[in-house]
């Protein structure tokens, strides 16, 4: 991922055009007279060898005799001439190149073969361009201008561009940039979301999705910039079919719409289903406050809006809110007598104004609202301006989110303008109000998501595990893709899933043994390379309690596969003890692989009708138990695993914790492809599989998956003065340990650390410090087991680097107990080795001039350390060459 050389893109003082032309109807002709009219303050060197004036403006006849150096270049011409025109402009220090042509594969090689000598960085093709209003600076053939606003777009479709501008000009909206990406051939949704993120001019960034061709990029340059600003998108194609030709159920079951629904939750950022939903969001989000629940309150002055509402409330499966009793003794008296005493809450048609403020004043003291929705229809005895000057100062005043619907049209456009001004949401239907609310929720969820600290997880052995690799490495020697139902609970045992003990019987006889051994009643299923779902041939039988039943019920099935299925292989039976669990759920785990977004991991009800129900959550790996249990609350299932009637709870912690056993497989295990726990049984004593399949293959590429998981690998056990030191990675699981880290140390270290005095560490920042994305960044920390037998923090180094991994800013901070024993040095020089190793140029910092012990630390490592102007900070700077 790069950002080089885009503020040449988006900041240019020169513009080349090359194409220009008058002939009508051209896109040459649409940009020039869209970059001459658009304010564009600096220099503007139309080119074609046809033309000597064009607009009064000189033609020059090529790239050769500009008389200076363009920053950016706008390319109209034949996809043919590009990769000489991109050369010739690179040659001539230009940095930045919109390429509006349709281009092949093959020109698009040449094109960006050209480019890389210099640098140059290429919007397109197929690119309608890009505006950044501040600037004047229209580079598009759009049919208008864009406002100025603090909202980058950024759209792969550049037919979109005309009608976004259209329609968000109308509203008044206006954009700090607005791109249109094309093919991004070079500058992709990873770049723009990079650089996006930096810019001051940006408050919140828009994107219309089509396709992610680079999932690991795009995943990590959107967590790291949701973290700092609202990111809303449009995915277009939610129709798309799920792999319909895959083995397995989850194959069937995930679609691909499915996964950009899981990457843009779990990157922090808000899906919406229309452009006019994502600029009403974007209007919500940014007049939004803190939401500490979800319960919401709805006062109208009319009982069919009131319902209406609620009917929206409940098809988007938000919660009512319940009043408190004092809040209803409160009301009471305000109220008409005829007043239900629940929510929605009813003014009453004539409604006096002061009726409207305590009956507001009144809510938002209410214990159990987290957010009202006030809906007011106009009437003849009082007039809408008039309610909303007395509501206004209560909103303003309050903690809690207040959202308006005004319904109606001019009678209520005062009202409209006046809560606009104050920051209020205001809406015109109550539909679109909810749907409001409901975005506020949504956003904040998965913000949460992006920075929740989970709980420390129990280490696990990996002496099993290393079987578990082996058995797949050797199925795969010996040519075969599909792991036999045993060998699959053999690798879902290694990594402590519970699995029903399963024996495999290569003959009828063997069958009847292994029966008698294990016990009765037993379950048998054939056992077929060819055969993924064993009830589709009838190669299933239950509840056998005698040798004769099992030899029966194993011909039985013999026969029906020859029939049903004569190409397939008879490899034998499985064999298993029948699990008793009369209270538990059916579920189903399971894998897939997208072809971009590498695997995916689903959860949902499971047993022979899966497919029919539909009823399934999916995920990206890496999943802690948090994210795994948001994946369980999605699905409708989770209901009743929370306990119904006398149908005691299932153990949900087990059950997340089979999930985050299953992503720690995935993560292991880059040969596979497929697989099926289905049913996986839970109920209140935890969880075991009943059936299991796994396809493999080998491995076409490293890193497969979308977030780069924590990498094990980076892990070392050091004898530091006579005790064994651990220098890992830090994980998400640290969370509790790094608190108590931090609580001890001192307030100077803590001050020359954080530049100011910070007395305990709040959630979301140790969610920063934890979760960490080790594709652009990367913290060390030193651990070892405590008086108590717990693991502690010692001490710990990070390094940021920049998106061009050309530098990365440093910091270390040792526990104070433990300073002056080498332990810093020890860190530092491991994130030394680590930044060199990923190529990273420098590696930078700044520290107070009076930290000595980190002044005399880095001199001896190499740096360079110069006092900042004005200011009482040293930068520090280390060249890795």
């Amino acid at each position: 991922m790069s950002i080089r050389n885009l503020q040449a893109l988006f900041n240019p003082t020169c513009v080349a055009l090359i194409g220009a032309t008058n002939r009508p109807g051209s896109i040459g002709a649409a940009v020039l007279h869209n970059l001459v009219t658009g304010g564009f303050a600096g220099r503007i060197l139309p080119v074609n060898p046809k033309h000597p004036i064009l607009n009064g403006m000189v033609v020059w006849h090529d790239v050769a005799s500009l008389p200076v150096v363009p920053d950016l270049a706008i390319i109209c011409t034949p996809p043919d001439t590009l990769p000489g025109l991109i050369a010739a402009l690179g040659e001539r220090g230009c940095k930045a190149v919109i390429v509006m042509s349709a281009v092949t594969r093959a020109q698009r090689e040449a094109m960006l073969l050209a480019a890389r000598p210099h640098l140059l960085r290429i919007l397109g093709g197929i690119s309608a361009g890009l505006l950044v209003p501040a600037i004047g600076l229209n580079a598009s053939f759009s049919y208008g201008p864009a406002l100025p606003g603090k909202l980058a777009f950024v759209s792969q479709s550049g037919g979109l561009m005309n009608g976004v501008l259209d329609w968000a000009t109308t509203r008044g909206l206006g954009f700090s940039k607005f791109i249109s990406l094309g093919e991004g051939a070079d500058v992709d949704f990873g770049d723009l979301l990079d650089f996006l993120a930096g810019d001051p001019a940006t408050h919140a960034i828009l994107l219309f999705l089509e396709d992610v061709r680079l999932a690991r990029k795009f995943m990590s340059a959107a967590r790291s910039a949701a973290r700092g600003k609202p990111i809303l998108v449009i995915k277009a194609g939610r129709s798309g079919d799920g792999v319909r030709h895959a083995a397995s159920h989850t194959g069937v079951l995930i679609s691909p719409d499915s996964i950009y629904d899981a990457a843009i939750r779990r990157a922090g950022m808000l899906r919406v289903d229309s452009t006019e939903a994502l600029f009403g969001a974007v209007e919500t989000l940014a007049r939004a406050k803190s939401l500490h629940g979800e319960r919401l309150t709805i006062l109208t002055n009319g009982g069919g809006p009131g319902i209406m509402a609620n009917d929206a409330l409940v098809r988007r499966q938000g919660t009512l809110a319940v009043l408190t009793a004092t809040t209803i003794t409160r009301l009471k008296p305000v109220l008409p007598t005829a007043w239900s005493g629940s929510n929605p809450v009813d003014l009453g048609g004539d409604a006096p104004v002061e009726r409207y403020r305590a009956a507001l004043a009144g809510l938002l003291e209410d214990a159990n609202s987290d957010a009202i929705l006030f809906i007011h229809a106009p009437g003849a005895l009082v007039a809408s301006a008039d309610v909303a000057r007395a509501l206004v100062p209560l909103v303003k005043q309050s903690s809690r989110n207040v959202l308006t619907c005004w319904l109606g049209g001019a009678a209520v456009l005062e009202a409209r303008q006046l809560c606009s001004a104050a920051g209020i949401a205001t809406y015109e239907t109550p539909e679109e109000a909810v749907r409001g609310f409901m975005q506020i929720i949504d956003f904040r969820h998965n913000q949460q998501l992006l920075m929740q600290v989970p709980p420390a997880l129990p280490e696990s052995g990996t002496s099993e595990r290393v079987h578990a690799r082996a058995l797949v490495r050797a199925a795969l020697a010996e040519g075969r893709t599909l792991l036999s139902e045993p060998e699959t609970k053999t690798v879902l045992a290694a990594y402590g899933i519970p699995v029903v003990e399963t024996s495999t019987a290569d003959s009828i006889d063997e069958a009847v043994r292994q029966a008698q051994r294990i016990g009765f009643p037993v379950a048998i299923k054939i056992l077929s390379p060819q055969i993924w779902h064993k009830s589709d041939v009838g190669g299933v039988a239950l509840d056998l309690d005698n040798a004769s039943a099992v030899r029966q019920a194993a011909n039985a099935m013999h026969k029906r596969l020859c029939e049903l299925q004569p190409d397939a292989e008879l490899q034998g039976f499985a064999v298993q003890a029948m699990a008793r669990r009369p209270h538990a759920h059916e579920l189903i785990v399971g894998v897939s692989t997208d072809p971009v977004f590498g695997p995916i991991i689903l959860f949902g009800q499971g047993g022979i009708s899966v497919e029919v129900v539909d009823d399934h959550a999916v995920g990206l790996p890496p999943l802690n138990s948090v994210l795994a249990g948001d994946m369980i609350a999605r699905t409708r299932i989770a209901r009743l695993l929370a306990g119904y009637r006398n149908r005691p709870p299932a153990d949900i912690d087990a059950i997340s914790r089979t999930l985050v056993q299953i992503s720690s497989l995935v993560e292991d295990l880059p040969e596979l492809v497929e697989l099926d726990i289905n049913p996986l049984l839970a109920d209140g004593h935890g969880v075991i599989a009943l059936d299991a399949r796994m396809r493999i293959a080998i491995p076409q590429r490293s890193s497969r998956l979308a977030i780069r998981p924590y990498p094990q690998s980076l892990e070392q056990v050091t004898d530091w003065h006579g005790e064994a030191l651990t220098i890992r990675p830090i994980k998400p699981e640290d969370g509790e340990a790094h608190v108590i880290f931090f609580n001890q140390l001192n307030p100077d270290d803590v001050r020359y650390r954080a530049f100011s005095s910070i007395r305990q560490l709040q959630e979301p920042q140790v969610a920063r410090l934890t979760q960490i994305d080790y594709d652009r960044e990367m913290a060390f920390i030193a651990t070892r087991i405590g008086a108590d037998g717990q693991r502690e923090t010692l001490g710990v180094a990070r390094a940021v680097a920049d998106a061009d991994n050309h530098e990365a800013e440093f910091a270390i901070i040792v526990r104070s107990d433990m300073k002056g024993r080498g332990l810093g040095r020890l860190l530092m020089q491991r994130l030394i080795d680590y930044c060199r190793s990923r190529g990273t140029h420098f590696i930078i910092g700044e520290t107070m001039s009076d930290n000595k012990g980190l002044l005399t630390l880095t001199q001896k490592l190499g740096f360079i350390a110069k006092p900042v102007a004005g200011e009482h900070i040293m930068s520090l700077r280390l060249d890795l060459g």
